[in-house]
This record gives C-alpha cells, structure tokens and sequence, in this order.
C-alpha cells in the first residue's frame, strides 16, 4: 500500500475534473441517459479517465471506474492518488458502492476523492473495506 496522498498537495481539481467531463463526452448511455465520466491521478504522474458503457442486458453495463483501471492497468499500472467524477451535467458525483470497492483495489484507503461535501479520502467513503490484505495465500 501507499501512504494516504495529502489532501494539501498541489492538486489541480478543476484540471481534474475537466479531465473527467471530456471522458463523460465519450459515455454510452442510450438507456438510462445518464453519462458518466471519472479521472484519477496516478502516483507516475499520469491522469487516466474512463466513461460509462451501458448494455441492453442492463446488469453487463460498465460504470465509468471500470473503464478508467483498464486504462490505469493498460497505460502501465500504478496506484490512483485523486479521483473525482462527474454526471453528465459535469457536476460532481460519488461513485457508487461498487465503484469504491473497485477505487479501493487501485487506490487504496488513502486515494482521495473530490465529493459534493469536499475532498475525502476514500476511508471515509468505505469505511473498514475489505482489500487485498485480508486475502491469504
């Protein structure tokens, strides 16, 4: 695991989230008409996004978190530092409980999260996750 980023690093949200709107550009969501689009910072430097893909089969649809660790993991892998997320009006959203756990995975309890309620790391949003660490070999 990585050390918790500092919510007091020189983070640009607004670049950030500009990242995220032009992924949600990008959103296939003929069904519910609700696009999505997500963009993290990874601890290279690098800024990965990804959008939401829905399906006729509803439940096969792809929330925009998925989309953006296939890019992490595609583009070299790391770990994920910042994250925020947009609905398609561009306003801040909060991924949803499934979402968390897939940020957990490549983030950690110490990725932070830009929410309606401010910057929050992600231990706050999945307070006592369950993660890599509980698995034995």
């Amino acid at each position: 695991m990585t050390p918790a980023a500092t919510p007091d690093a020189k983070v640009d949200w607004d670049e950030l989230r500009a990242v995220a709107r032009e992924a949600m550009s990008h959103a296939y969501a003929p069904y519910s008409g609700y696009p999505v689009g997500v963009a993290a910072l990874v601890d290279d430097g690098r800024t990965v996004s990804g959008c939401n893909v829905e399906n006729a089969s509803y439940g096969l649809g792809l929330c925009a978190e998925c989309g953006l660790v296939s890019e992490l993991q595609r583009t070299g892998g790391g770990r994920l530092t910042h994250f925020t997320c947009v609905d398609g009006r561009g306003e801040i959203l909060v991924p949803c409980g499934r979402c968390r756990q897939l940020l957990y995975e490549f983030g950690g309890a110490g990725l932070l999260l830009e929410t309606p309620a401010g910057i929050l790391p992600l231990a706050e949003m999945l307070p006592q996750a369950f993660g890599p660490d509980h698995l034995t070999k």
